[in-house]
């Protein structure tokens, strides 16, 4: 399992506009370093055999290099304020929580690192030109390169046009938020701390007493709790020889001192320990998907409630949402949740993990539509077509039960706010066919 700890790292600089940039401008200065010293060696070989290298004097040189480096930082001005509306336009439509979607886009990160990159280029071979009788020298092949890192940047520009019109896009939003449901469901499902053992595979049971004798430790900070380092806790908990129980897991918010978890015997409990544990547990400002599967369902389910709302009024949008919710839950209900229990190599209990369910997922994704939607007819026939979407997938009969309850609260819902009866009937039918299809086996 990757470290948790880097696994937020790289995740922190792949939301950033800086880090892309940076690497890039850095790469540039290497690049204008390594083409002066060809220049000032004079090999170019076959290159200026084929006549596309640079051949003015330096005055040419010198407006040619300006001309690219001015123009290059106007357009970076314009591209990213084109950004940063986007941004405010995605904010504003989809929900703050879909800028986070928006800044790991990596497309505008690789434009505006082109942008400054080529205009970091030029600037460090300009202050190279010399055109004084006794000293000319013209960097032939590192102006070339400019020109063609200029070309480079003038297709990235038409690239970037085309993409910065088609990421504010509802379907696209959408489509973002749904993949990043489906890469979440992949990394966290099946998921081990320790070794699971099956339910008819259990060797040690919890302790009777250990309720009575677990003693709590309480959170040191704030915040939302992103990721759990689950190499780390396995490794405390068997240092130590205890028994870990998770109080809360991945996308949940911690207030400081609140019981972060519970560990038995409670006796070895120590300020050094208490740290060691707090540490485990990745607190931060916002919730991410890196550990927490519920946070793109809350992604989908946001754009859907914004959609249906009476200032937008929009309820295809909601549509695809619930479409995307589908396919999510589908495929979510074809897999196995892991056991709570964690155990070590020597098949001793060390955690209790706070598990992941079906029946809490349908309720992110179904409850706040479900009851915004009443009214909304093609909404409410879309929420049950969507159940009994998902039933087809699961043969289980807790999940089946999770989604009966949600097809009986849809139906008894938009019955009473309905007031149209073929509105009523088409919604009874649709609730006869998801029903037929969670009994089926």
């Amino acid at each position: 399992m990757r470290n948790i700890k880097l696994s937020k790292l790289w995740d922190t600089l792949h939301s950033s506009y800086w880090f892309v940039p940076t690497l890039m401008a850095i790469a540039s200065v290497g690049l204008a370093v390594t083409m002066l010293r060809i220049d000032r060696a004079g090999n170019y070989g076959v290159i200026k055999e084929w006549g596309w290298i640079y051949s003015g004097g330096p005055d040419g040189a010198r407006a040619l290099l300006s001309t690219v480096a001015g123009s290059l930082i106007t357009v970076t001005g314009t591209a990213f304020s084109i950004t940063i509306v986007a941004l405010q336009l995605a904010a504003s439509n989809f929900g703050p929580r879909l800028l986070r979607n928006f800044m790991q886009d990596t497309g505008n990160q690789l434009v505006l690192g082109t942008f400054i990159s080529t205009f970091v280029y030029c600037l460090l071979v300009l202050r190279t030109i010399h055109g004084e009788d006794y000293d000319i020298f013209v960097p032939q092949l590192s102006v070339t390169v400019g020109m063609v890192l200029a070309f480079i940047s003038i297709c990235v520009l038409i690239y970037f046009i085309d993409h910065a019109s088609t990421i504010i896009q509802a379907s696209h939003v959408i489509k973002s938020a749904s993949d990043e449901l489906d890469r979440a469901i992949e990394r966290l499902f099946p998921q081990g701390i320790g070794y699971s053992i099956n339910d008819n595979e259990i060797i040690t049971e919890i302790p009777a007493n250990f309720e009575e004798e677990a003693y709590p430790i309480k959170a040191t900070r704030n915040g939302y709790l992103q990721g759990i380092d689950d190499d780390e806790l396995m490794q405390i908990a068997c240092q130590h020889n205890l028994i870990v129980k998770i109080l809360t897991r991945p996308g949940k918010f911690v207030v400081k001192g609140s019981n972060l978890v519970k560990i038995s015997p409670g006796e070895r409990i120590n300020h050094k320990l208490t740290k060691k544990i707090n540490d485990a547990f990745l607190l931060d400002k916002e919730r991410t998907e890196q550990q927490d599967v519920e946070f793109p369902i809350n992604q989908l389910v946001e754009i859907a409630l914004r959609a249906i709302s009476p200032g937008i009024n929009d309820p295809f949008t909601a549509i695809r949402c619930i479409d995307r919710l589908s396919a999510g839950l589908s495929n979510f209900a074809q897999r196995d949740i892991p056991s709570p229990y964690r155990y070590d190599k020597n098949n001793n209990l060390r955690v209790i993990a706070e598990p992941v369910t079906f029946a809490g997922l349908t309720d992110a994704a179904f409850n706040q539509i479900r009851q915004y939607s009443t009214k909304d007819v093609a909404v409410t026939i879309r929420l049950l077509e969507a159940i009994a979407c998902i039933a087809t997938f699961t043969q289980n009969p807790k999940r089946r039960e999770a989604l009966r309850r949600h097809a009986d609260m849809i139906l008894q819902g938009s019955l009473e706010a309905v007031s149209c009866k073929p509105d009523c009937k088409d919604i009874q039918s649709q609730y006869n066919i998801a029903v037929q299809a969670l009994m089926q086996n």
